[in-house]
């Protein structure tokens, strides 16, 4: 069970950024210490064991010059001073030895060990080092004595002192380092918790200001009372909540205009209805039908272009592009749009490359593509009278190598001061007593938009029917990735 609520605590499921922070700043401060300690009590033992050294070179330089020669031989006579210094105290244990020109014994403790044969120093030249005696570590000062004897060797002078003093006060510098340590750590914590709060301080400030905003709310928030660090994630936000009221603003406008523009066939199709229930008359019933007919097909395409101009707002927020053909695309929308050309005996034609050629290919969306397509056709065929010509037109721009796709009409034309207007939903040229819903070009826009593509309207002047201006549209798809041809 315990186990259970351990790995429980351990699988948080949303991260706390507060507690990441204070794991990652606690954490190598705790592991962090026990290597202090380590590290000082390593300190400790060289700083207590420095004092003692001293003190055993100055014991051994006082034994060798206790050293003399008689008679050719070496002796060494302990005196009563120097039998105080040896003396041992009541915490280590203090071990000499001499040794003659031969290795011979002169004073001293038997069993001291020797030091290494090529360590064999300058006259007078004292060096440590750590030994062990009848069990037990030691600390050893030594030195050679070199005499006035022929053929001799050097005279060996040692002494070895236990290690509880030195550890003592090692012992007590690590004490006397760590106490204050033991005070300090808790209150480094302490400081660390205070400043994280304060740190975090205002990042739950902005928490409370996004969440006393009104639902309606899309004004950006205000990114100078929030540190350095917060400004981008703010900054972010406000380029999401501008994303969002351009979005809101265009399904209000959306609805709004759909609303508006339903009102009226709907009302006709009711009014309509009303009069075709009161006629006995079989010729007016029939009318009456025709017209309710009529109406229905404009609230049907309506409805259909409604729904074309918010897919391609929708869609292009995450359009999925991949490698099409115009041509494909283009057959397919003049497909489409030969019942609705031979209806008004209209010339639909087509003049460009065949599909399969990859001076028409691009990177983009199949569907948006025929849909602009579409209705740039509807709108030419709407607008070009009986036996009229409508032409759609595929090339390369020679010069900057740009695609361009054309829709030419024999039709009466748009006037220069309403070549901007005739984009905008709804709006509809006067004059023109043409049904429709005003919202193919807006279509055609907005899909364009969406593929870096730009849009120019002109007069058209096609032969044989110089009368009439006609509607020359061109999309050039300037910012369009074309394919690898390889």
């Amino acid at each position: 069970m315990g186990a259970y609520l351990a790995l429980r605590l351990f699988q948080r499921e949303r991260r706390s950024l507060f507690g990441e922070i204070l794991d990652w700043m606690l954490t190598p401060l705790l592991l962090l210490w026990p290597i202090s300690l380590a590290l000082t009590w390593l300190v400790a033992q060289n700083i207590a064991g420095k004092p003692f050294d001293r003190a055993l070179e100055y014991n051994v330089q006082a034994l060798a010059k206790l050293v003399a020669v008689k008679n050719n031989q070496v002796q060494f006579n302990l005196t009563g001073p120097a039998r105080e210094i040896l003396r041992a105290d009541d915490t280590d244990l203090v071990y000499y030895q001499v040794l003659g020109t031969r290795g011979e014994y002169l004073s001293g403790e038997h069993d001291l060990p020797l030091p290494p044969d090529e360590d064999r120093g300058n006259d007078a030249e004292v060096r440590l080092r750590e030994d062990k005696i009848k069990g037990e570590e030691v600390r050893v000062a030594y030195t050679w004595i070199r005499v006035d004897v022929k053929g001799a060797g050097p005279v060996l002078v040692q002494v070895a002192e236990t290690l509880e003093k030195r550890k003592t006060l090692a012992t007590e510098i690590v004490k006397g380092t760590m106490v204050p340590q033991f005070v300090t750590l808790p209150l480094a914590v302490l400081l660390v918790w205070l400043a994280l709060v304060r740190g975090i301080k205002p990042l739950a400030q902005l928490e409370r200001r996004i969440r006393a905003r009104k639902p309606d709310d899309m004004s950006p928030l205000d990114d100078t009372a929030v540190p350095e660090e917060v400004a981008p994630l703010v900054s972010s936000i406000n380029d999401l909540l501008s994303r969002l009221k351009v979005s809101l603003t265009t399904q209000k406008r959306f609805l709004a205009d759909a609303a508006h523009q339903l009102k009226t066939p709907l009302a006709g199709l009711r009014m309509q209805a009303d009069l075709a229930q009161r006629e006995t008359d079989a010729d007016e019933l029939k009318k009456s039908l025709k017209h309710i007919g009529r109406a229905s097909i404009r609230a049907t395409h309506t409805v259909n272009q409604l729904l074309a101009l918010a897919r391609a707002e929708t869609t292009g927020r995450s359009l999925a592009k991949n490698r099409v053909d115009l041509v494909h695309i283009a057959s397919e929308a003049m497909a489409d749009s030969v019942p609705r050309a031979l209806e008004k005996k209209i010339d639909l034609g087509y003049d460009g490359p065949v599909a399969g050629e990859q001076a028409t290919q691009l990177e983009g969306n199949a569907t948006l593509l025929k849909e602009m397509v579409r209705n740039l056709l509807d709108n030419a065929i709407a607008y070009t009278p009986e036996k009229g010509q409508v032409t759609l037109r595929l090339l390369t721009d020679r010069f900057s190598g740009v695609l361009v796709l054309l829709v030419e009409d024999s039709g009466p034309g748009i006037p220069e001061s309403e070549r901007e207007l005739v984009f905008q939903p709804f709006y509809r040229a006067l004059g023109t007593n043409v049904d429709g819903s005003g919202l193919g070009l807006a279509i055609v826009l907005e899909i364009a938009n969406q593929h870096d593509a730009t849009i120019t309207i002109e007069d058209a002047k096609l032969s044989g029917h110089l009368h009439s201006p006609g509607v020359r549209i061109a999309i050039r798809f300037v910012g369009m990735e074309r394919p690898d041809l390889g």
